[in-house]
């Protein structure tokens, strides 16, 4: 059935052997509730079907019998996911905090997710830290897993009778960044946990900083520290965290952050009025 949803999370690509390159794709309807759309090939969709953050799209989604996770659905048909509105950030984020969080449950304690997820209650949830320690860099390999690699090397070769191949031409997977970024912080009850973010912009970030900074991978890191934990840490952050179906009911904690959201105060806006 056709529903509306406000698109809140995009997660850097990921390589699938069965779907190829996917992004998963997350948000809220109108009444607060969570939904993830998965697979999205995003990049093999057209320019004009593509959607940004905080678009609303409508779309047929249909139970995704892959997995379990109890909000995600898959879109019967990807042409549909074309952006249909847009919620901007005027008037001090109001339009966003309106329905982020006036109408979507937010979580302050990581243990009430922990036990969420393990009963599979939820999946996908709005976080806010009592406070962020510190932002954690890794270095990682920069190349991604040589099978899914080829896998999705054999997927871009088929073709498919009565679909527009034409993707295949042109299309090249994107770069494994070769940094891993995660928060570590505390809830409402003093607990310290560090958890990964997968977010689209950050990755997108990087890159543009890589490339700003002519190859330096000292300062393009420093660049994104700057922006996610001094930037942000002026903000009232918050957290949009999602469980990854891998590690869905066997991780001791399977959360990791999947986008950032960080609003004004809003002893800030009342600064700026």
């Amino acid at each position: 059935m056709n529903e509306r949803v406000l698109i809140t999370v995009k997660t850097y690509p990921t390589l699938s052997r069965k779907y190829g390159e996917t992004v998963c794709t997350a948000g809220i309807r109108e009444d607060g509730s969570w939904v993830r759309i998965y697979p999205v090939p995003f990049r093999r969709l057209e320019e004009n079907e593509q959607y940004t953050k905080f678009d609303w799209i409508e779309c047929d989604l249909r139970p995704n019998k892959s997995d379990p996770r109890p909000e995600t659905r898959r879109p019967y048909d990807f042409s549909q996911m074309v952006a249909v509105g847009h919620i901007s950030t005027d008037f001090g984020w109001r339009e966003r905090r309106d329905l982020v969080l006036g109408r979507c449950a937010v979580y302050a304690r990581i243990q009430d997710l922990i036990d969420g997820a393990k009963a599979n209650r939820m999946s996908l949830a709005v976080f806010r830290p009592t406070r962020v320690i510190d932002f954690v860099v890794e270095q990682e390999d920069c190349n991604w897993d040589p099978a899914k690699l080829e896998a999705i090397r054999e997927l871009s070769r088929q073709t498919e009778i009565f679909e527009d191949n034409s993707w295949r031409e042109t299309f090249k997977v994107i770069p494994k960044l070769p940094y891993s970024f995660s928060y570590r912080f505390e809830d409402s009850e003093g607990r310290q946990s560090e958890l990964q973010i997968l977010d689209w912009e950050i990755g997108a970030l990087y890159w543009n900083c890589l490339r700003d900074a002519e190859g330096d991978e000292g300062a393009s890191v420093q660049k994104v520290r700057q922006k996610y934990m001094d930037e942000f840490g002026g903000k009232d952050l918050h957290f949009f965290l999602g469980t990854t179906q891998e590690f869905h009911f066997i991780a001791p904690n399977p959360w990791v952050i999947i986008g950032v959201f960080p609003i004004p105060f809003e002893t800030q806006l009342s600064l700026l009025s």
